[in-house]
């Protein structure tokens, strides 16, 4: 009687009551009391895909056998004695979840066998009761980890890497660690690559990094590169990719000392006095395990405007010149970073049909599109590439007031993130997304919740469509997300948005570490907040604390959502380990 009451701790599963069922049949008795006499050794079969003669092709005998094992798995999760009442509604419920598709493989005939309709009946019921009573008991309790995982979700995989820990996490969708890397200090950015490699800054700091590498599945670094002006303030910053061609584009920040500045053109009282920051581009061709060639380069300091003073480099009238950049178009010297800070250009994405590229200078709360098809030499200049401009602005949105056009009413992106094309054969393919921060600061609406927005970029042809005086278009996106209560969503920020193959789309509200999916029409259906505080687990039920500001010690910069079928994941063994957080 002991054994048996190890196997049914839990009144609220065998004998059901408050509105649950009876879950527990004479079939029922019997096989618990064989879980009990079985033991442990089911357990580590939990996660174990169905044995392969476990296809409704199989003899009878052998379904019903599968059957039974099935249902010792799931008896077993339910009464493991080294596991408290979290931790087995956190194994049992993505079992559940299976069991429709798990049954309909194992084939055994209810119809025939009325011991096979027992076990099924209670497989169906056990399954329903734990939805019933511990996800209400237990979802208002829950404040990290996995907190929604609705049917209506994508399969796959979350890389989160912690912007103030030394890992990188894959999380499966039940929320446990698939595979995790130790990378270095604040390790918050890195993109899992089609050959299984993970590609990441090193050695950074808050978004900047000495290195770009390469870590294999194991962790070992297989490539690197490290910054190629290392006597230089130059630093690479917040994005980088690689290309179809195998080359690694990089986003880089460089220094103009304040007369540099001022000569060309910038209002003074606008430059700090160490000097003005400034962002390039560069294309690196690796070479051996490290180091590489830099085979394109392009330079926001060559496509400058200014009509502060005429008798300075690039004057003209910016209102005339949306290809190029307002050099005094600055947010105020009182903002709450740097002020030697000028584009804060915080996002990349490349388009292999178009060759062109798109940038988030967030300080300027718009996004720019350029031709990558021109040459180094051409990128200086203003002629050359596929569009016939070379490196200057093919086409700018979001904020036409950045070039001379529009009142505060036109404005549509607040100190945005993550602004890219939707990948080919996605819904909404071609389309670019963003995730809009609503950071409001004095010369911005007071717009304090963030938003998603997809936009149809006019293209035509390698240019963009845009009526004489006018401000690009379009002047609404094609689709937006915001909370039912705006201010319930808002990362002032870093962040990311991702489309989906489903149509869903990712969200990473960065300062909360809280990533989500959401249907086309805003539904939430899958939910999981970071659950490290700094580099420590939280417990569950403990709440991420405030490091600065509105940033909390759980912060994510950007996730990324990868299908099973991913080729980069082919190379990982899956299996799921624990979560993150910690229960007691």
């Amino acid at each position: 009687m002991t054994k048996f009451s190890a196997i049914c701790p839990v009144a609220l599963i065998c004998r059901g009551g408050g509105g649950g069922k009876t879950a527990l049949t004479v079939a029922g008795v019997i096989i618990a009391i064989a879980a009990a006499l079985l033991g442990g050794g089911l357990h580590s079969q939990v996660y174990a895909d169905s044995p392969s003669g476990a296809r409704a092709s199989q003899s009878p005998d052998d379904a019903s056998q599968a059957l039974r094992r099935y249902t010792l798995q799931l008896l077993h999760i339910l009464s493991n004695p080294d596991a408290n009442l979290w931790e087995r509604y956190r194994q049992a419920m993505p079992h559940c979840a299976a069991a429709p598709a798990r049954l309909a493989e194992i084939g055994a005939d209810s119809d025939s066998n009325p011991f096979d309709a027992a076990l099924i009946a209670l497989t169906q019921d056990m399954c329903a009761d734990l939805d019933i009573r511990l996800a209400r008991r237990l979802d208002d309790a829950r404040t990290v980890g996995l907190l929604v995982n609705e049917p209506e979700a994508m399969p796959g995989y979350a890389l989160i890497p912690g912007g103030f820990n030394n890992d990188v996490h894959l999380i499966d969708q039940q929320g446990s660690v698939a595979h995790s890397w130790k990378i270095g200090k604040h390790a918050d950015h890195a993109r899992l690559l089609d050959n299984g490699n993970l590609l990441v800054g090193y050695n950074s700091g808050r978004g900047q990094y000495a290195v770009i590498g390469e870590s294999d599945p194991d962790g070992n670094i297989v490539w690197q590169y490290r910054r190629p002006y290392p006597v230089t303030p130059d630093t690479f910053h917040h994005d980088f990719l690689k290309m179809p061609n195998g080359n690694v584009l990089i986003l880089a920040e460089g220094i103009k000392t304040k007369q540099e500045a001022v000569e060309a053109g910038a209002n003074p009282e606008l430059v700090h006095a160490d000097g003005l920051k400034y962002d390039y581009l560069i294309e690196v061709r690796p070479t051996g395990s490290e180091g590489g060639e830099i085979v394109w380069e392009w330079s926001t300091w060559d496509y400058l405007v200014q009509d502060f003073d005429p008798n300075k480099e690039n004057y003209g009238d910016p209102s005339e010149h949306p290809e190029l950049i307002d050099i005094n178009f600055r947010r105020p010297q009182s903002s709450r970073f740097s002020s030697k800070s000028w584009l804060h250009i915080n996002g990349i994405d490349y388009n292999p049909e178009l060759d062109q590229i798109v940038l988030s200078p967030r300080d300027n709360s718009e996004l720019w599109i350029i031709d990558h098809s021109a040459s180094t030499e051409e990128a200086a200049t203003r002629k050359g590439g596929n569009s016939g401009k070379g490196g200057a602005l093919l086409y700018r949105w979001g904020n036409p007031r950045a070039y001379g056009h529009g009142t505060l009413d036109d404005q549509r992106l607040f100190r945005q993130h993550h602004t890219h094309w939707i990948a080919p054969g996605y819904p909404g393919e071609g389309n670019i997304l963003i995730f809009n921060n609503g950071l409001a600061h004095q010369r911005d609406r007071n717009r304090n919740y963030s938003s998603i927005e997809e936009i149809v970029p006019p293209v035509d042809g390698y240019g963009y469509r845009q009526e004489p005086g006018a401000a690009y278009p379009p002047t609404e996106p094609v689709w937006s997300y915001t909370a039912e209560t705006p201010t319930d969503f808002y990362s002032s920020i870093v962040s990311g948005v991702q489309r989906l193959p489903n149509g869903n789309t990712l969200i990473c509200e960065g300062t909360s570490g809280n990533v989500f999916q959401v249907t086309p029409d805003g539904k939430t259906v899958w939910q999981y907040v970071y659950p490290m505080g700094g580099d420590t687990p939280l417990k569950q039920g403990e709440r991420p604390s405030i490091w600065q500001g509105d940033i909390f010690n759980n912060a994510v910069y950007r996730a990324y959502w990868y299908a099973p079928d991913h080729p980069g994941l082919q190379k990982y063994d899956l299996t799921p380990g624990n979560a993150i957080e910690l229960y007691e």
